[in-house]
């Protein structure tokens, strides 16, 4: 092996003007939305511990360290490829980026440099990959490009920037970003290991990821667990246990198993959380987030870990059962599966804590028909919660829902699932915000608070598409579509609207962007445009219909409508005439469909009414009660 060096550096350090590279062969940018927001919860954490108001800025450089792991680099011909850790630094670098479009021309410069250079007027990013700059290029300066046709990289790198821009924290914004922005170039370090060689490099990358360089706290709790069984016997046994629910665990990704044990132990054990931005201790939540070995070992008496068959029931029968329940939570986000649909709906959207939320009202003596059930109450439940605060424009990011989420942690623990349903409705009963709003804003703001603009309608129905919530009604578009359908005797289609594919569906304004066509019942082209956006004037169709035929007329375009969906279709007369199941289905729901021979502003308010009488439907906090006194699936 040629010349090692490793040195820790700062992200201004690591970043600034210097170029990083990926060989082809390097896999995609593969980060989830669960990723993203979990690095942007340890930061504003740590960051928080430290930060108090009234603090000049000077004082940052006092505050507390964050370690982010180390990263890998094989340095040739000049050039830095990153061999392990492009999945932080491309996290870290979008992070930068909307963190640079927040702050004032003033404080921006410190950033710039970290993110980009300018070379005869081209823009170069640091973290430079062809195939990723014109994306790159757009979440800069804030440009439109394309929803559709890219890469996997581009396409996760797009969803999350969005993530971000949902997902960070309110607290962190306004007069503290400065300060934060300040800590995270400067007190937040990487390892960087650099070899001579590819062949160098990689050898250092499957020595740390194979052999391991120091034992992780998931190990370190499974050696602390199985020292204090005594009996050789059950102690060979309950490592046997842990092994395979470990192994499964980590099959689907290697830091699944530490989640699954933070994720337990806070659903069933933590009482107590810190108060944000006061500067004191960490609790009962933020320590088994961060050091879950060392709570569980402070903790004994809690856990009733007295004695050598305690730790063994620990292991057997709590880890053992928790595991599994996280496993099937885990499988149902990843596959549409029968009865836990609702938490694949809720795959996208992350609120805190939402594992252990799934797992709190669960015991150890449950069984599975039980498991199941409370299953489908708490994300039947977190599935309104989430499309209320859509529909609404509220964001549910961390800093809106962590206190909440916690609280409802703690109170629905162990409870029965007619309990269980009980409470939840009740509080879903106390929230302002329904799918018909009643409130008085006249802003439609998007989903990170800031106000997009003044809405023509006043206040009623006013759900509509915005560049920052078009994913959020693609969803909500989904699901109506698909909820109609189900209703009507066809089979889900969900995972086919959502998912990208060879054919993606995108969103369709029934009305083209043609203002001298509407101009009657319009005052200007921006009250319009904004009309235009209402949820009740679009709907989901395959891209490829949006390219050939979404400039039409809509009398041009409806007779086309009645090949896709039914959403679609139902504009259409011939959807009234020999579909015996859907005729049944606005029977029995009473919802006011209706065919629509022209599309005019009172069309587009029926249609927004009876999207909302849908989304109502869907989301029935009845439902919940239905489901506590239900069957087996």
């Amino acid at each position: 092996m040629q010349k090692v060096q490793s040195r820790d550096k700062s992200i201004k350090v690591l970043l600034g003007g210097t170029k990083y590279s990926l060989d082809f062969y390097q896999r995609e940018y593969l980060w989830k939305k669960k990723q993203i927001t979990e690095l942007i919860d340890d930061l504003s954490e740590k960051f928080i511990d430290s930060h108090k108001e009234g603090n000049e800025r000077t004082a940052v450089a006092k505050y507390g360290h964050y370690f982010l792991g180390p990263i890998i680099i094989s340095e040739r011909d000049g050039c830095k490829y990153i061999i392990d850790g492009q999945q932080r630094l491309t996290s870290l670098t979008l992070l930068l980026i909307y963190i640079h479009g927040q702050l004032n021309e003033e404080d921006r410069g410190q950033l710039a440099n970290l993110i980009f250079s300018m070379t005869y007027g081209e823009r170069s990013f640091n973290l430079n990959v062809k195939e990723r700059t014109e994306c790159m290029n757009a979440l800069f300066t804030g440009e439109p490009l394309n929803e559709n046709g890219h890469t996997e990289s581009v396409a996760n790198i797009l969803d999350r920037y969005q993530d971000i821009e949902e997902y960070f924290p309110e607290e962190l914004s306004g007069s503290t970003l400065p300060f934060f922005a300040d800590w995270l170039i400067e007190n937040v370090f990487l390892i960087e290991i650099t070899a001579d060689s590819d062949a160098d490099a990689y050898t250092i990358f499957e020595t740390m990821n194979n052999r391991g360089l120091s034992l992780t706290p998931t190990e370190m709790l499974k050696g602390y667990l199985l020292a204090n069984i005594t009996d050789l016997d059950m102690r060979t046994e309950a490592n046997k246990v842990w092994q395979k629910h470990s192994a499964r665990l980590k099959a689907r990704g290697k830091e699944l198993e530490a989640d699954a044990i933070k994720s337990w132990l806070l659903s069933q054990y933590a009482k107590s959380q810190r108060r944000r931005g006061t500067g004191d201790k960490p609790q009962d939540l933020e320590r088994i987030h961060s050091d879950f070995y060392q709570w569980v070992r402070d903790h004994k008496q809690v856990l009733k870990l007295t004695n050598s068959s305690e730790f063994f029931r620990f292991i057997t029968k709590d880890f053992k059962f928790y595991a599994d329940c996280y496993k099937k939570i885990e499988d149902a986000e990843v596959e549409f599966t029968k009865g836990l649909e609702a938490i694949f709906f809720n795959t996208p959207n992350v609120l805190p804590f939402q594992y252990s939320m799934l797992l709190a009202s669960l015991k150890t003596d449950d069984s599975e028909e039980e498991v199941l059930r409370k299953l489908r109450i708490v994300s039947g439940y977190i599935d309104i919660l989430i499309n209320r605060q859509i529909w609404n424009l509220r964001p549910i990011g961390y800093s809106v829902n962590r206190e909440p989420m916690f609280l409802m942690i703690k109170e629905v623990r162990m409870l029965d699932a007619k309990s269980l349903a009980q409470i939840l409705v009740e509080r879903l009963l106390e929230d302002k915000y329904t799918f018909a709003r009643s409130d008085n804003f006249h802003l439609i703001r998007a989903r990170n608070n800031r106000p997009q603009s003044i809405h023509p309608s006043g206040n009623r129905h006013r759900f509509a598409y915005t560049r920052a919530n078009r994913r959020d009604v693609r969803q909500i578009l989904a699901r109506i579509t698909d909820y109609i359908e189900i209703k009507s005797g066809r089979p889900s289609r969900y995972a086919e609207y959502v998912r990208k594919s060879e054919n993606p569906h995108s969103i369709e304004h029934i009305w083209a962007n043609d203002y001298d066509r509407h101009s009657d019942e319009f005052e200007s082209q921006s009250e319009f445009e904004l009309y235009r956006n209402r949820i009740g004037g679009l709907l989901l169709l395959p891209e490829m219909f949006n390219m050939n035929y979404g400039n039409l007329p809509y009398e041009e375009k409806l007779p086309y409508y009645i090949k896709h969906n039914l959403l679609a279709q139902s504009l259409h007369e011939q959807a009234y005439e020999n579909d015996s199941e859907f005729k049944k289905f606005i029977e029995e729901s009473e919802l006011e469909f209706k065919p629509h021979s022209q599309f005019k502003k009172a069309d587009l308010d029926a249609r927004q009414l009876l999207y909302q009488k849908i989304a109502e439907q869907i989301w029935n906090p009845e439902n919940l009660l239905k489901e506590a006194e239900s069957e087996a699936i």
